[in-house]
């Protein structure tokens, strides 16, 4: 049985729709391995042989996707065989990206790339090892449940899920078959967050008081250019407060020519098509994640990344806080986590906040950036913030001891995909593992929980529910929608 758009089931006897797109997507442009392999292929002049290069397929071409296949397809050492998009532009001129790199690179022509639409076509490959996934939100958790069922690794761009409960199976089916998965929360990576999260671990900052980091609301977004022609729909007056992503009955229109919608909504409630959630080209990194269906508002901008930093300074990672404090219980002025050994974490709209409000460091500390946070503790303060500058805190000797090189992030030298890479080849568990995945979004997550509840919450991050709170836990999950079950 097949699901059609409209949703009614039809009997389907012949090749299976997703290997029919993909054929059909190779025999159109005429690919085929290359006819002249020169010696570089086979591992001469120094370079990495053909049968020790880790063979890759991209999920998702929009900004993100692209920057994954450019630091893929210039590693020596991997070997892109595909890339998939619903998008047949993206998809086809990432392929073609591919085909021109590996035949500028070995001097012969190559039309090996493949280009398809559904992800599943890719995964049954034989000669698939890994993949790199960077499609939506909603897409995140399904395509790696699928990857690691069928024996690939995976690279999964974050949130790594859209609820609690799909996190979780995410993380269980990933170690039932012993994937190497890695969360793309890149900015741990950076040697310098690594030297202070570190430090902090350690106790450098003794017993650690408070962290803060930002939670945005949806107000920016709804108010860029491209929101006015919606404005009465989706107002950022009268929802831009909401700190949660929302459901907006925006208008259908016109599906462009050669993007397969429904492949585009896969197991989500279904939307009609609107450009406000996929134009091509795209009008930012994540531009449907304002909609509840699609994505996470702050979960999806930027907290998955700082929740990932402080909960890996806090020894936390693997585990998560036990209360969620909403400001409507009159304890803190903004939504805080309390974590079993009296740690909080306070969300705040902006770092004047932390000075002016909480006055949890001097008036005169500077504070600027996103993907991380602020520590406080016995011994001083410290940033973990990987844009806005430099590396900030008092008093000045933390940095003697922690013997941090120079102050500045330096995003750049992040070695993620490198350290994925090293654990395909050693079968170890890269730096944010699936575990650790899942923590740093479901720490957005209940944060959403709480939002949409209006009240503060019990954790138990054991067992991953909220006591006695059926209202609460049943928000740890959603349906989905055939022909995607569960």
């Amino acid at each position: 049985m097949t699901g059609s758009r409209d949703g009614r089931q039809s009997l389907d006897v012949r090749m299976p729709r997703r290997r029919f797109l993909c054929s059909a997507a190779v025999a159109a442009s005429g690919l085929a391995m290359p006819r002249l392999v020169p010696g570089s292929v086979l591992g001469a002049d120094g370079a990495v042989a053909a049968n020790e290069r880790i063979a890759v397929a991209l999920i998702g071409r929009g900004l993100m996707g692209r920057g994954h296949l450019s630091r893929l397809v210039g590693d020596p050492g991997v070997h892109v065989i595909g890339v998939c998009d619903p998008d047949r532009s993206r998809c086809q001129e990432g392929a073609r990206l591919v085909d021109e790199t590996y035949t500028s690179r070995y001097g012969a022509p190559f039309r090996g790339t493949v280009a398809c639409s559904d992800h599943r076509e890719l995964l049954d490959r034989a000669d698939l090892d890994a993949v790199a996934i960077a499609s939506p939100d909603h897409w995140h958790a399904r395509q790696s449940i699928d990857a690691a069922r069928a024996g690939k690794d995976i690279y999964c761009e974050k949130p790594v899920s859209l609820t609690i409960d799909e996190g979780r199976q995410l993380a269980e089916v990933v170690r039932r078959y012993g994937r190497v998965f890695q969360t793309g929360t890149q900015y741990r990576s950076i040697p310098a967050i690594r030297t202070v999260c570190e430090f902090v671990r350690r106790g450098g900052l003794g017993q650690v008081k408070s962290a803060f980091t930002i939670w945005s609301n949806l107000h920016s977004w709804l108010a860029s250019p491209r929101f006015r022609p919606y404005s009465q729909i989706v107002s950022p007056d009268q929802l831009g407060g909401s700190n949660i992503p929302l459901d907006f009955a925006l208008p259908a229109e016109p599906v462009p020519d050669g993007l397969d919608w429904a492949q585009w909504v896969g197991p989500a409630a279904w939307r009609d098509y609107n450009q406000l959630y996929h134009i091509n080209p795209a009008p930012g990194v994540v531009p449907w994640s304002f909609c509840e269906d699609f994505g996470a508002a702050s979960v999806t901008w930027h907290h998955s990344h700082s929740a990932d930093v402080i909960q890996y300074a806090l020894g936390q990672e693997t585990s998560g806080p036990v209360e969620i404090l909403h400001p409507s219980g009159g304890e803190f002025p903004t939504l805080t986590y309390r974590y079993a050994n009296g740690t909080l974490l306070h969300l705040v709209e902006h770092w004047g906040i932390v000075r002016d409000v909480y006055r949890a460091v001097p008036a005169s500390a500077r504070l600027a950036g996103l993907f991380g946070g602020i520590f406080v503790g016995e011994r001083g303060w410290l940033t973990s913030m990987s844009t806005g500058g430099r590396i900030e805190g008092e008093p000045e000797s933390l940095f003697q001891e922690m013997q941090l090189e120079h102050r500045d992030p330096q995003i750049g030298a992040n070695n993620h995909h490198q350290n994925w890479f090293d654990c395909i080849r050693s079968r170890e568990r890269p730096s944010s593992h699936e575990e650790i995945g899942h923590r740093s979004a479901s720490l957005g997550h209940l944060a959403i929980i709480a939002y949409r509840l209006q009240r503060s919450l019990k954790w138990d991050p054991v067992q991953e529910q909220f006591p006695d709170d059926e209202q609460a836990n049943r928000l740890c999950s959603r349906a989905k929608r055939d022909p995607w079950p569960g």
